[in-house]
């Protein structure tokens, strides 16, 4: 492997080195579900080092990315010995290589990253904001998680943040400053591959046969991390409410079971537990997209609702709560539906009104998906990170 300390001959333009940055997640699945264009287009214009939890130093050339990648082993739950170490080996490598750019994503990340190029000097400290894990808790915990979240945003000289509701909620609480705060394009934290994910009938046909759902049932989707605070457990309750009124509804929960949280979903879904499908983690969500008619997300915290615009993508509309970050991603009345979080007896009036009125939902899906083109798709959030990286990078040369 090639050290970033190294200047290679495809290093060069215009006579001198390209400048060097240091990309660093929490989890190589991060990099995989979201940065991997951003990594790809990132490549291309600066000398690129990847630093995440992840044993296998191929892993990206696996993916056709030829950026060299550091195994730092930085874990999710707190763990003040292998937190030291993980922030240990990143200070050693930011004073060894000399990056001129340190950019972090996720808050264990962010603060290790900032906590490190900070004492390293590194001259350009990005930290992408992308929800806050204290926003719907309270006491001690929402105390110390927020200050830490504020100590990020002090250490960085320069913050994303991935929806305009997300940065003015961080302002309120005195998080960050206004001047140096940006959000990119209309936000997301990468955009939606809108050739991956458009309405597809044969897809559609396929998944609902292996489902042995019904062709004409009207099928609601929860894709993402089974979790409390992304409110599961409401819209199962929700769903069980339809379900008395509306025979031919159906629920596939598509994502890895974090909380152990099947279990309550089956029993709160006992009557009608023959029209729910459950499905772990899946490389395909766009399967799953391409199947159904509504995607649901009634979440407690979120920082932008990256699948409701894949979802809108494929052309569907989705119902989500009624909170920073959803907020963004749905233009009520007009690509989806909002309820207020918590509230199951409008979650369940809002999945009633789509799964009665067909032609509805075929009118919000073709605007969601008209929207996602428009301000979402991939390239455009790409090309807004590669621009901010230059106004970032001429700013502190100058």
């Amino acid at each position: 492997m090639t050290s970033r300390s190294e200047p290679r001959a495809a290093d060069k333009e215009n006579g001198r080195p390209l400048k060097s940055v240091c990309f660093v997640v929490a989890s190589p699945l991060t990099l995989k579900f979201f940065f991997v264009d951003q990594i790809a287009a990132l490549s291309r214009a600066y000398r690129l080092t990847c630093a995440t939890n992840c044993g296998d130093p191929a892993w990206l050339r696996q993916r056709g990315i030829l950026v060299p990648l550091l195994n730092v082993r930085i874990q999710r739950p707190p763990s003040p010995r292998s937190d030291l170490q993980a922030l240990w080996a990143l200070l050693g490598h930011f004073r060894m290589s000399g990056f001129d750019v340190v950019h972090s994503n996720t808050p264990k990340a962010g603060l290790l990253a900032m906590t490190a190029a900070l004492a390293a000097r590194v001259p350009v400290r990005i930290h992408t904001f992308t929800g806050q894990v204290w926003a719907n808790r309270s006491g001690l915990a929402r105390t110390i998680l927020k200050a830490l979240d504020a100590c990020i945003a002090a250490m960085a000289t320069h913050i994303l943040v991935d929806s305009e509701s997300q940065r003015e909620f961080l302002l309120r609480e005195g998080v960050l400053s206004a001047g140096k705060a940006r959000v990119l394009g209309h936000g997301s934290i990468s955009g939606v591959d809108i050739e991956r994910f458009r309405p597809n009938a044969e897809l559609r046909t396929w998944v609902r046969f292996c489902q042995k759902a019904p062709s004409s049932a009207v099928a609601f989707l929860y894709l993402g991390r089974l979790k409390r605070d992304k409110g599961v457990l409401d819209l199962a309750r929700a769903f069980s409410q339809l379900a008395r009124v509306h025979e031919g509804a159906h629920l596939f929960i598509v994502g890895p079971d974090e909380d152990n949280l099947e279990a309550q979903i089956r029993q709160v879904c006992g009557h009608c537990i023959s029209r729910v499908r459950f499905n772990g983690y899946t490389d395909h969500p766009e399967s799953w997209l391409a199947a159904c008619d509504v995607l649901c997300l009634p979440s407690y915290r979120e920082g932008f609702g990256s699948t409701i615009i894949e979802a809108a993508s494929a052309g569907l509309p989705s119902i989500g709560s009624r909170i920073y970050g959803i907020t963004d991603a749905i233009d009520e009345g007009v690509t989806g539906l909002l309820h207020n979080p918590g509230d199951v007896n409008e979650l369940a009036g809002k999945m009633r009104i789509l799964a009665e009125n067909e032609g509805l939902r075929k009118s919000l899906g073709c605007a969601a998906r008209e929207r996602a083109h428009r301000y979402f798709a991939k390239e455009a959030v790409t090309a807004a990170l590669l621009e901010f990286y230059t106004q970032a990078l001429g700013a502190a040369a100058g």
